[in-house]
């Protein structure tokens, strides 16, 4: 890599990409809107300017790079949770980390949809609404509660790896941990195999992220070629509420918690959160930021591996406060759209279902459109009112993930401060982490 290269640091780099990716698909929607495109023959085949570089060169470098991301989670989550669980020396402690995680996770969602549904009302974001869809959503059924904790065993531990099941994988990881632990000097052999694997990944997290600004870049910009600000317009008032609820808790309610939770000072979370936010942002995957994440929480933040091994991936699975909020906001939307007043007793209602369902219906794809129809069907509200807010439901989704991130991260700092497995010099000192953002790829390539 070259010396210019290493001028700006990954944030920098990355945020500039994210920006040149806006500015490009945006520029890119606007010259080739209202059959402006230039189209061409090749070889018998019709070609367009803008398809090659959006639906090709955009759309492909993007798909790799995501998959490049969602590549290391199973590997990364499967060793590191191994390495965690095998190295406790108290059988009681993964039991404790368990229940402060989970409940932590409840907590701070249930927080969340209480906040959006309060600035819901005082908003009031579909008051005067009268707005139609010709779309229609049809809701997924979701999974019983008990389904779900049978389905969290697997029957084949290679399948659930292979279809990325992230419950049965932490399950089948802790219980591969725990009989390491229990098998003494064959145990210990093990674990040491077990290190060095995961050392590797976590240099392959680190030269995929040092490519992360181009991925953010082409990812930005197919993003913004093909939604159009007019999708904005009609929802305006319900697309910035929902940002502000989502800044509020991320900024608010994470750093109280931090604060009382631990005496941390919580702008430096924030600080070094910064990476995995944008990374976040770009994925709208909790799942595929994981390795970055699990990279912040323990080289930035000092946060232990048996902690960050369970906390995190378990956090990836459960931890949907940015859905939470936004069925909270789309809920009263919805109700203020369709006329329907709801009661005290419903808004409870809201809060109960979206709260446990966050843990309810984890793993099934679509969860968030699932949740909130879950949440409509329980006070009576018409599902095909999601259909009003699909438009711009991807540009929350993007937010939605990066506020569950910091969640994630919020969570590792509190179970690691209070089971002593918090490093506090890392965790305050802001150069922390920073010498592992980059690779020299010069004496990478020739000391392989």
């Amino acid at each position: 890599m070259s010396q210019s290269a290493h001028k700006y640091s990954l944030t920098t780099r990355i945020f500039i990409g994210m920006i040149a990716g806006i500015i490009i698909g945006a520029l890119l929607q606007a010259l080739f809107d209202d059959n402006g495109d230039f189209r061409f023959t090749v070889l018998g085949f019709e070609l367009s300017t803008y398809g090659i570089l959006v639906e090709g060169i955009f759309s492909t470098v993007g798909q790799i790079f995501i998959a490049s991301l969602k590549m290391l989670v199973v590997p990364l989550v499967f060793v590191s949770l191994i390495c965690g669980t095998s190295s406790l020396t108290d059988p009681g402690k993964l039991g404790r980390l368990g229940a402060k995680s989970v409940g932590l996770y409840i907590l701070t969602t249930a927080i969340a949809v209480t906040l959006a549904i309060s600035m819901g009302l005082l908003v009031s974001p579909g008051e005067g609404l009268n707005m139609t869809s010709s779309e229609t959503f049809e809701a997924t059924q979701a999974p019983s509660l008990s389904q779900v904790i049978v389905d969290m065993f697997p029957s084949n531990p290679i399948n659930s790896m292979a279809q990325g099941n992230m419950l049965q994988i932490i399950v089948f990881a802790v219980l591969f941990g725990v009989a390491m632990a229990m098998t003494g000097e064959t145990g210990k052999r093990l674990g040491a195999f077990f290190e060095d694997i995961n050392t590797v990944i976590l240099r392959l997290v680190t030269i995929i992220m040092n490519l992360a600004p181009y991925g953010v870049f082409v990812l930005m910009a197919k993003l913004f070629a093909t939604i159009g600000l007019e999708t904005i317009g009609g929802l305006a008032k319900y697309f910035f509420l929902v940002l502000a609820v989502l800044a509020v808790h991320g900024f608010v309610t994470y750093s109280v918690l931090l604060k009382l939770m631990t005496g941390l000072n919580p702008i430096f979370l924030m600080k070094k959160m910064r990476d995995t936010a944008l990374f976040a942002f770009t994925t709208s995957s909790s799942s595929a930021t994981l390795p970055v994440t699990m990279e912040t929480a323990r080289n930035k933040l000092g946060v232990g591996n048996s902690v960050s091994s369970f906390t995190l991936p378990l956090g990836a699975t459960i931890n949907m406060d940015g859905t939470a909020i936004m069925q909270g906001v789309a809920t009263v939307f919805i109700a203020q759209v369709y006329a329907v007043d709801l009661t005290l007793g419903d808004y409870v209602m809201v809060v109960l279902t979206a709260t446990l369902a966050s843990v309810g219906t984890a793993g099934v794809p679509g969860v968030g459109l699932i949740m909130l129809a879950m949440v409509l069907q329980q006070v009576n509200l018409p599902v095909e009112g999601i259909a009003l807010i699909i438009g711009v439901d991807r540009l929350l989704d993007m937010t939605r993930t990066a506020i569950n991130v910091t969640g994630d991260c919020t969570v590792a700092c509190i179970v690691a401060k209070s089971e002593g497995e918090l490093d506090e010099v890392a965790f305050n000192d802001p150069a922390a982490g920073l010498s592992k953002e980059e690779v020299d790829f010069e004496h990478f390539d020739k000391n392989r």
